[in-house]
């Protein structure tokens, strides 16, 4: 089961647990949800014990992965016990396509003409998925991959009719105006690039419809709550709106 930690500011005249744990549901998803005392004076060390001792209570309920509160800093007091914060690296590859058409938007460009290029370091679901999904968008796509293009090449040329620009230089990999990276490029630069591999690079404005909005927790880390409920089946293929369009995630 997945933890949900989230503050809680003291009441006045109440005497309180600083830690309780309560099983929720979030849209049906189960979670633990473990609220922490925290006032705007309570010290730094307070905090690190109280984070500390959910930590160990949710170690005892099996709990290895959390959805953690927006800019929160004590990850290595949950680390000590075993808990890590829910990955977004699934739903960061799910949300690509989408993500390079708001990114291009943002900067004032057309979307349809745009040059789009994708490196990784194998041929993967993910790669195959994002590579389809930005040749039926995007008039031109470079892909850099060591080996497996030149199938993938004629599958979409046959089943498609669009085609796939295969091992370009370093100097077109640069040049286009998006550059979507599966694996670690020290050796490129680009203003618009979209490292899919790092999990410290701010996601996009995500939506979902109004009746769920509504009953999301307030105060969530976004992406890791929106990675939780898609990789638990909760959200649907096309319930995640990426800045203004819909997404097949």
């Amino acid at each position: 089961m997945i933890a949900l930690l989230e503050w809680t500011p003291p009441e006045r005249g109440k005497r309180k647990k600083s830690v309780t744990v309560k099983e929720e549901s979030v849209l049906h998803l189960r979670l633990l949800r473990t609220v922490v005392q925290r006032g705007p004076r309570t010290p730094e060390a307070v905090l690190r014990r109280r984070v500390l001792a959910a930590g160990k209570r949710l170690r005892k309920l099996g709990v290895t992965q959390a959805v953690l509160p927006e800019g929160f800093s004590y990850g290595q007091e949950l680390a000590r016990n075993g808990i890590r914060p829910v990955s977004t690296l699934s739903l960061r590859r799910a949300l690509a396509a989408d993500w390079v058409r708001w990114a291009l938007e943002e900067k004032g460009q057309s979307p349809a003409g745009a040059r789009v290029a994708v490196c990784a370091a194998q041929l993967t679901g993910e790669v195959v998925r994002t590579v389809t999904e930005l040749c039926l968008r995007h008039r031109y796509v470079l892909l850099d991959l060591p080996y497996g293009g030149e199938e993938l090449c004629r599958q979409l040329r046959r089943e498609y009719g669009v085609s796939l620009l295969l091992g370009p230089s370093k100097e077109q990999l640069e040049g286009a105006e998006a550059l979507v990276l599966f694996d670690p490029r020290t050796d490129l630069k680009n203003p618009t690039s979209l490292t899919l591999y790092d999990e410290s690079q701010p996601l996009p404005p995500m939506g979902l419809p109004p009746a769920m909005e509504q009953s999301l927790p307030a105060g969530a880390d976004r992406g890791q709550l929106l990675a939780a409920l898609r990789e638990a089946g909760v959200l649907r293929p096309g319930q995640i709106a990426v800045g203004g369009g819909l997404s097949q995630v």
